[in-house]
């Protein structure tokens, strides 16, 4: 049996305990950042994430990490929110974002183009469907380096 990594880990330990609390567990990575390792909890609601959200997961979860123990070396806990642009990186955020705008960054253009931006208007067997200003385009998943919400500020 293949051995989970730690993001996988703490995942799973987390999950039950930020869906009781009425969050949705949007990402969890574990990354190097310059000397330091981080483990990112990325919290989100349908209404949004404030400050006092993040606070209230961080208290819930240290002791639960603490009693568990699934990291060996020290981190830093960071628990934050996804933001208002965001990177789609699992079927179940591609799923959640169908009808918001996005942006396909592809690792080899297609139809000339390496970008592509539109809304997202399906997924479906590894197929994501954008619906962009020139008509629909289909994007296989794995020809996808970068899936992003882009948000029209002006």
């Amino acid at each position: 049996m293949a051995k989970k990594n730690t993001a996988t880990v703490v995942r799973e330990l987390l999950l039950p305990v930020i869906e009781g609390m009425g969050y949705m567990l949007w990402d969890v990575e574990y990354v190097k950042i310059a000397s330091e390792w981080h483990l990112i909890i990325t919290i989100d609601t349908e209404d949004g994430i404030n400050i006092e959200d993040c606070e209230r997961v961080h208290r819930a979860i240290d002791p639960i990490l603490d009693e568990a123990d699934p990291i060996e070396n020290s981190y830093r806990l960071e628990v934050s929110s996804p933001g208002i642009e965001r990177e789609l990186r699992t079927d179940e955020h591609i799923e959640f974002c169908l009808g918001m705008d996005v942006e396909a960054k592809l690792f080899a253009a297609q139809d000339g183009k390496k970008s592509f931006v539109g809304i997202l208007a399906g997924y479906e067997d590894g197929i994501i469907t954008l619906e962009t200003a020139d008509g629909e385009v289909k994007l296989d998943k794995s020809s996808v380096s970068k899936l992003t919400t882009v948000y029209d500020f002006g």
